[in-house]
């Protein structure tokens, strides 16, 4: 499997359409009753939703035309440094002086963000597209001569600031249908994206792009702000709603209108991207001084049929794809469970703080899987984590393909598991503390805590319910912790052959017939029988 852009580099994917290719606006004059420091491209024209899936639609039916424009020298050769250097001027942001919650900053492109995208403002059922100034930005530390910059540049995407706090923004768009948010820490982490094609393939991915953001005009005392987007790409065009709810967990209700130039083999739906480094259970990449080093910890599941699962995330030596088959899914998420400080000691970027992402599907799904992708990753600059739900059917050429889904950028699910949680998992090698081994056996703690576990008597009889793929399970236990108020499962799993194929585990702990925690899922990979040390 190709390896995706990193975190830091995935912007490569970029968004970007010639301006012919959306020729729904013309170009020219300025209306009356706008911000003054903001130039308008062309007059307003009828915008609504149904307008934008039918522009997706018609795009859908004529060849996909990629972006021939380069960038101008003074910005395709800025570094990272210079790149961050171009300041947003406060005053030129998007309903500035209008006494609104929200105010709109946009993007500079450079670096790696050299797709431009077209921003439109709506307002009273009307769209009109945002000319690029330079006089909106603060060049004076990057060495750029705006004097050298065209007036047709174009803008990377756009931020969101609420009336709390017009220093920090909580929601960003930038770069191919990526987008994220934060909660009430204010820390931005993992991404969504609009949509994912032949991710987890052997061949490359496609990155679909969001050519075109529409900005409307929120009420005068709204929390709530609508954004929509144009999605392009060789394989499919849509059209997507966000409504976004500012509070302390932000919640965006997201509509989607898909429309495919050919058959996919795979999509990806409600696409969250992550990071995961090392950790408690991994530490195959651990030179680094901090003790854990990731966006998300684990992908959460509620199935259709009620269970809830929880698997630890990994940076595997190898590409690895996972299936969870189900249908009509409840919720699924790349969530941040650790919130110990002391677990990363990272007080530069706060990996303690990263908001997890939790998708509630809305309607019915029917049949599918979610899918989780995991790649190989050196440092922590490297999105390696990939999860959405797959659709059974396969796209097809000419059709529409509509979806809805709410997202919450939060610390802790919505949807609360009543069962007792993962809150922690541990391995290492296997066997019995003073005794000799006598051959290879893999060690797994698992630490839950909540639930019900308040109400057991100090002798309830819990078991561990383990099963494996491959191999035999051996030296089970299960036992109260009092430090977390909760109990710690253990077995070690040996391996009956000399295969290096991963072996797939799951363990919850159950009292008789009631269980009183989610369901582990976990993957390992046995080393090569060379490796195996007694």
């Amino acid at each position: 499997m190709s390896e995706r852009p990193g975190r830091r580099r995935l912007i490569q994917a970029g968004a970007a359409l010639a301006a012919s290719v959306l020729p729904w606006w013309p170009l020219q004059g300025a209306p009356r009753g706008r911000t003054a420091s903001l130039k308008r491209e062309g007059a307003a024209q009828p915008f609504d939703y149904a307008r934008l899936k039918g522009l997706a639609r018609s795009m859908a039916g004529a060849a996909y035309r990629p972006s021939a424009a380069a960038l101008p020298p003074p910005i395709a050769k800025l570094n990272w440094d210079q790149w961050q250097a171009i300041g947003y001027r406060d005053d030129h942001s998007l309903w500035a002086g209008e006494g609104l919650r929200f105010q709109a900053r946009f993007f500079h492109l450079g670096f790696t963000m050299r797709k431009p995208v077209r921003l439109y403002s709506v307002e009273g059922g009307q769209a009109q597209e945002l000319a690029y100034d330079p006089a909106m930005f603060d060049f004076s530390r990057s060495g750029v001569d705006a004097r050298q910059l065209p007036p047709t540049l174009g803008f990377a995407g756009f931020r969101l600031l609420f009336h709390t706090d017009w220093t920090r923004d909580l929601v960003a768009f930038q770069g191919a249908s990526y987008f994220r948010a934060v909660d009430g820490d204010k820390q931005y982490g993992m991404s969504q994206r609009g949509l994912a094609i032949d991710c987890g393939l052997t061949r490359p991915e496609e990155f679909p792009e969001f050519v075109a953001y529409y900005l409307e005009r929120p009420a005068r005392d709204a929390s709530q702000v609508t954004v929509y987007a144009l999605l392009d790409s060789p394989s499919a065009a849509g059209a997507y709603r966000f409504l976004i709810d500012i509070a302390d967990a932000i919640v965006m209700d997201v509509d989607a209108a898909l429309y495919p130039r050919k058959p996919i083999e795979r999509v990806g739906l409600a696409t969250g991207t992550s990071m995961f480094l090392c950790g408690t259970n991994d530490r195959r990449v651990a030179a680094d001084w901090r003790p854990a080093i990731h966006d998300s910890d684990g992908l959460q599941l509620y199935t259709g049929v009620g269970e809830w699962l929880w698997r630890p995330l990994v940076n595997p030596a190898a590409s690895r794809v996972n299936w969870y088959t189900d249908e009509s899914p409840r919720g699924f998420g790349l969530m941040q469970r650790d919130r110990n400080f002391d677990h990363y000691q990272d007080d530069g970027v706060f990996y303690d703080r990263r908001p997890s992402v939790w998708v509630e599907p809305k309607g019915n799904w029917g049949k599918g899987a979610v899918m989780l992708v995991e790649l190989p990753a050196a440092d922590e600059t490297a999105d390696n984590i990939v999860a959405f739900w797959n659709p059974a059917e396969p796209p097809r050429g000419g059709e529409e393909l509509l979806f809805s889904y709410r997202l919450y950028w939060c610390r802790n699910n919505p949807r609360a598991c009543p069962l007792a949680q993962v809150c922690a998992t541990r391995d290492g090698i296997g066997g019995v503390i003073g005794q000799k081994r006598s051959y290879f056996s893999w060690r797994f703690v698992v630490d839950f805590a909540g639930g019900d576990f308040p109400l057991l008597g100090e002798d309830a009889p819990v078991e561990a319910i383990v099963s494996a793929s491959r191999g035999q399970i051996e030296i089970i236990s299960a036992r109260p912790l009092r430090p977390i108020q909760g109990w710690r499962a253990m077995f070690d799993l040996r391996p009956v052959d000399d295969s290096i194929e991963p072996i797939n585990l799951r363990l919850f702990l159950a009292l008789g017939d009631q269980p009183l925690t989610e369901t582990w899922s976990y993957q390992y990979t046995p080393p090569p029988p060379d490796r195996r040390r007694v």
